[in-house]
């Protein structure tokens, strides 16, 4: 739950959401536009100063495992069936050369 979710919830105003949590109407300020971000005590202040309870819950993954899983397969595919051509030689100079020359600039 988020700060703003909270005073959303609560109908409360930043200032008097801060002061029944006992902390500055600033700070609350700070975590409703993500200046900062509450730890999970302050949280919990914040939540019941509002007449409201944290709980934990299971979260759902934000990706399908298996959907991810079958979209790569077909990125890779993809990348396989692209033309390979060998490049012979680089086309910069071998890193130790260039050290050895000095030609490292910084």
């Amino acid at each position: 739950m988020e700060v703003k979710e909270i005073l959303r919830r609560s109908g409360l105003s930043q200032a008097e959401l801060a002061r029944r949590a006992g902390m500055p109407r600033s700070v609350v300020n700070a975590y409703v536009h993500g200046k900062r971000e509450p730890g999970a005590d302050a949280l919990a202040r914040l939540a019941a100063a509002g007449g409201l309870k944290l709980a934990l819950t299971p979260r759902k993954p934000p990706v399908d495992a298996d959907r991810a899983s079958k979209i790569l397969v077909q990125v890779l595919e993809l990348a396989e069936a692209l033309p390979f051509r060998p490049r012979p030689e680089l086309g910069y100079p071998h890193l130790p050369d260039r050290v050895a020359k000095g030609g490292l600039a910084r």
